[in-house]
């Protein structure tokens, strides 16, 4: 892999010790803006399922036969294309998931990628002003549908993984809180049958959760309630509030006070669960990518930040939970969840009625 020459420790850091490594580092860039210069021209679609000549893809694609050529070794070298002489095609990466025609293709996601480029390069003035980018359009609901089918497009594999790690037992209901597409209530249906679940988003992200699971086996079991949870009231009771990639958009004061709001609709004994990105070494630098991840939220939030999973762990024990602790068993990604904390609440005991005298 071509980033796994500059990786060193579990912890996923990139080394820096001499001008070379930070050279090497610095000009990463340059196969991030190949692999989207390949999907601006939609590349991977054009290519599909057969070898194509330099010269015949060029003139499919309406581009320059030495710019196509060069790009395309580039797209070999990082393994997207497969080259065969003087002959490329697709690897079965880009076959099934960068190719508009298949169906597993990932439209909006690939699109959201895209975007970043832009904005990104807009960080130094962020950096300076403390403060996100100023929004080209208002968060529409034509922006938060996109927006939302890209989570969908990136969850669904983490989902069917969280599920087979979470401790479903005991629960008989389930609010996915802030849930977007409705993509990890979906996987815990259909690990526990009789488990019921319910997604509470705005309008328009509920709008495609309803989509999604409107040919899901256990789409009877699954409800939805509209609502802003940072300052609408809380449906409840529920044995689980599922809190996923919820956190790192607000400040440590904002959470604490959404984690004492969960706490009162939870049942006896009910628990809540945090799926994010955590910091997890001493120093809150690693792994690397949830440190990057701060900078999107820097960009893209008014207060948001990835935060050390010993802080998280803190807010929950203020607000009032109990056997906090981090779930093991999950699988990290090099772009975002890495980690679930648990807490649960006290199961209330029943007052004791005076005898007669």
């Amino acid at each position: 892999m071509i980033y796994s020459r500059y990786m060193k420790g579990s912890l996923g850091t990139y080394h820096i010790e001499t001008f070379d490594d930070f050279r090497n580092v610095a000009q990463l860039y340059q196969y991030s803006r190949v692999i989207l210069t390949a999907l601006q021209i939609d590349l991977f679609t054009a290519v599909g399922s057969r070898s194509w000549s330099m010269k015949a893809l060029a003139g499919r694609l309406k581009v320059s036969p030495r710019g196509l050529e060069i790009l395309c070794r580039n797209l070999a070298a990082l393994g997207l294309l497969v080259k065969n002489g003087r002959a490329y095609r697709n690897s079965p990466l880009s076959t099934a998931e960068l190719n508009r025609k298949s169906p597993a293709y990932r439209a909006e996601y690939l699109d959201l990628i895209q975007s970043h480029w832009d904005d990104y390069a807009q960080l130094t003035a962020s950096v300076r002003s403390g403060k996100p980018l100023e929004e080209d359009e208002p968060d529409s609901s034509k922006w938060r549908r996109r927006f939302t089918w890209a989570m969908h497009q990136r969850s669904r594999e983490q989902a069917q993984q969280v599920a087979r790690v979470l401790n479903l037992k005991e629960a008989k209901t389930l609010l996915d809180l802030g849930g977007g597409p409705g993509t990890y209530a979906m996987a815990f249906l259909s690990k526990k049958p009789s488990l019921r679940a319910t997604v509470a988003d705005r309008p328009a992200a509920l709008r495609v959760a309803r989509e999604i699971a409107s040919t899901h086996p256990a789409r009877a079991r699954l409800s939805y309630v509209p609502l802003d949870f940072m300052k609408d009231p809380l449906p409840s009771p529920y044995d689980i509030v599922w809190l996923s990639n919820v956190i790192h958009i607000y400040s440590a004061e904002e959470n604490l006070a959404l984690f004492r709001k969960i706490a009162t609709v939870l049942s006896p004994g009910g628990r809540i669960i945090i799926h994010d990105s955590f910091l997890t070494d001493p120093q809150g630098l690693y792994p690397i990518d949830t440190t990057a991840f701060a900078l999107a939220m820097l960009l893209y939030t008014d207060t948001g930040n990835t935060y050390p999973a010993r802080e998280v762990i803190q807010w929950l024990e203020q607000a009032g939970y109990s056997d906090v602790k981090m779930l093991s068993g999950l699988r990290s990604r090099k772009d975002g969840e890495n980690g679930l904390i648990q807490g649960r609440m006290k199961a209330r005991r029943r007052a004791r009625r005076s005898l007669p005298k």
